[in-house]
């Protein structure tokens, strides 16, 4: 039986790790023993326990308790818990996702100690090196052995930066693999789609009607940690709130709720005044697929619910100046506006004028988690 130790540590990744979990659990239980390794980088229950327990995913082996911190002290405090878990599992692979501070903590531990690394969602570029996502990202791939990646524009980043497709097993550091396999979160959105309707109550309870309203999320610290920035998308938002008279729902991650307490009194008390602007705890993922079905249009500045706003036909402002998922933008789904106001209003017109917006198949077949995993045992056994 092939062991692999899979590191996950923010929200996202532990909602992606639910369809490699699934896929083992389902078809895989007796070849793939997975050992889950929590970092705590998202600690408290609202964004993590929660989806552990929705989602059916094993709970984790260990947990790192690595808390909120500078990134050079969280990272270096991950490394050290998963340095300590990987000498004494002794596994055959280490699998990461995506971008945050736990997947490079752990693809430098997998490097350093000659661990295969398995990257989930490699190849994505913003191509602006000053977000510590892309650092993140460009570090894991190159620490990898196998590297699996959600699109076509991703396996094409790879190849650019050196990746052969022409690479034969066995693959390793210096020989990786590259895979374009399509997303395991567009397996996640097939899979738990039909039981949002019926495990959430969340529309009912906000009083909201189906493809009325707006769906809010704000998280990444270039928005939440500069005032200046946080105002102008809050403010546009209200704004076109007012002027249309349509409902907002903001699930509020708590990085945003202590910056927006200690930010601009005046763009909270416009928020306030509006009844229409619904400011919410965050919501578990049933909730958020829910919401995300039966919204008009969403904003945000993340990439995942980027992709599951296309995945479930949603028009989608993107609240930064770049994103990784840019075929999402090249097909007219989604539009870039970062924080500035203008830019947000003229997307919601835009939008709101827009008829017959398409949905290219780009993610896949909703099968990556078994592809991985058939990847996995004919590579490590």
């Amino acid at each position: 039986m092939i062991k692999i130790l899979t590191v996950i540590g923010a929200r996202p990744q532990i909602i992606k790790a639910s369809a490699l979990n699934r896929a083992i659990k389902n078809s895989h239980s007796k070849e793939v023993k997975e050992v889950i390794v929590h970092t705590g980088q998202h600690y408290d229950d609202s964004m993590s326990d929660v989806f552990f327990r929705e989602m059916g995913i094993s709970q984790p082996d260990y947990n790192l308790n690595a808390g909120s911190d500078t990134h050079g002290k969280q990272t270096a405090s991950m490394m050290e818990g998963i340095e300590k878990v990987a000498l004494v599992e002794k596994s055959a692979a280490m699998v990461v996702y995506g971008d945050t501070n736990s997947t490079l903590a752990a693809a430098v531990v997998a490097a350093k100690l000659k661990i295969p690394l398995v990257h989930i969602e490699a190849g994505l570029r913003s191509f602006n090196k000053t977000m510590p996502e892309e650092i993140n990202r460009i570090v894991s791939d190159h620490c990898a052995t196998l590297l699996f990646t959600p699109t076509l524009a991703g396996y094409n980043n790879l190849m650019r930066e050196g990746f052969s497709p022409k690479n034969e097993s066995p693959f390793t550091i210096n020989n990786p693999g590259i895979f374009h396999c399509g997303d395991v979160m567009y397996d996640n959105t097939l899979y738990f789609s039909a039981a949002a309707e019926t495990a959430s109550g969340i529309t009912g309870k906000l009083k909201l009607n189906s493809k009325e309203f707006l769906l809010v999320t704000i998280h990444r610290d270039s928005n939440t940690d500069i005032p200046g920035r946080l105002n102008a998308i809050l403010d546009a938002i209200n704004e076109i709130s007012v002027q249309e008279q349509i409902p907002v729902v903001f699930p509020i991650h708590p990085r945003t709720s202590a910056s927006l307490d200690k930010g601009d009194s005046a763009t909270l008390k416009r928020i306030r005044e509006n009844m229409l602007f619904k400011i919410i705890a965050p919501v578990s993922f049933h909730e958020m697929i829910l919401l995300e079905k039966q919204c008009s249009l969403i904003l945000t500045d993340s990439g995942g619910v980027q992709k599951e706003a296309f995945f479930l036909h949603k028009p989608c402002i993107v609240l930064r100046p770049e994103t990784e998922w840019t075929e999402l933008v090249e097909c007219g789904n989604s539009i870039l506006a970062d924080a500035s106001g203008d830019r947000i209003k003229e997307a919601y017109e835009l939008f709101k004028r827009k008829k017959g917006i398409s949905y290219p198949s780009l993610y896949g077949d909703g099968n990556a988690a078994g592809f991985i995993c058939n990847e996995i045992i004919r590579n490590f056994s």
